[in-house]
């Protein structure tokens, strides 16, 4: 019986991504970031480890939202006393902290897991066009979420 290779970390090489958010839908830009995090663009592909990538997302807070999500969706987060929810929309959490939206949509897509916990780490949101990882000379990724017709 021929067994399948299991990469490992010494045969898996991990690279750095840029991703500019600017003008991006929010939904089609973190399926993309979290299938790049998760490494299922790779042919090395194993679900139970983490084969993905890097990803550094600047102008987070640029991102866009069709319709009128920007009045109608909620974030929530609860401090764990009793009346302790909190809740925001769309355009009151993007001028407070506007990395936070970004995070908060590519997390929902990740495993639900120590493995989810441990991929949400190699994702980095900075607002503005500057980020501190310059030393792991990242690539430029384009994703492109916006329709051809769309504004």
């Amino acid at each position: 019986m021929i067994k399948t290779p299991l990469p490992t970390k010494e045969n898996l090489e991990q690279k750095w991504y840029v991703v500019d958010a600017a003008d991006q839908r929010l939904g089609r830009l973190a399926t993309e970031i979290a299938m790049i995090l998760r490494g299922k663009n790779k042919p090395s592909f194993t679900p139970h480890m983490d084969t993905g990538d890097f990803v550094i997302v600047v102008n987070a807070e640029k991102v866009v939202v069709t319709g009128r999500k920007n009045s109608q969706k909620l974030y929530r987060r609860h401090s764990g006393r009793p009346g302790g929810m909190k809740v925001e929309t769309f355009d009151q959490l993007q001028a407070r902290i506007p990395e936070r939206i970004v995070e908060k949509a590519v997390k929902g897509m990740l495993p639900k897991n120590a493995l989810g916990r441990k991929l949400f780490t190699k994702l980095k949101v900075y607002t503005g066009s500057e980020h501190p990882h310059q030393a792991q000379k990242p690539e430029v990724l384009d994703i492109n979420t916006i329709p051809v017709g769309g504004k």
